[in-house]
């Protein structure tokens, strides 16, 4: 019995797959796009310039990131007056 039940939850973890990660740091305003047989995202430069810097001569990109760039800043708190 308990074997089956261990064979079970063995097949379900495999089966489960990789878990996804965020693919952008919130904490940096600028992302590098990097293209090729992995593309994938470096969220780790505070500026354009920063990022081309790193992007020049390679297949990548620079991209604002979007978790900084769509970040609503929240709004003032505003006393109302009864009159």
């Amino acid at each position: 019995m308990r074997a089956s039940a261990l064979a079970i939850l063995a097949i379900a973890t495999a089966a489960a797959g990789p878990a996804a990660a965020q693919t952008y740091a919130p904490g940096y305003p600028v992302c590098l796009h990097v293209y090729g047989p992995a593309t994938y995202y470096e969220c780790r430069y505070t500026s354009m310039e920063q990022c081309a810097i790193t992007a020049s001569g390679r297949s990548a990109q620079c991209v604002l990131n979007p978790y900084v760039a769509n970040a609503e800043v929240p709004a003032r708190y505003r006393r109302h007056h009864a009159y």
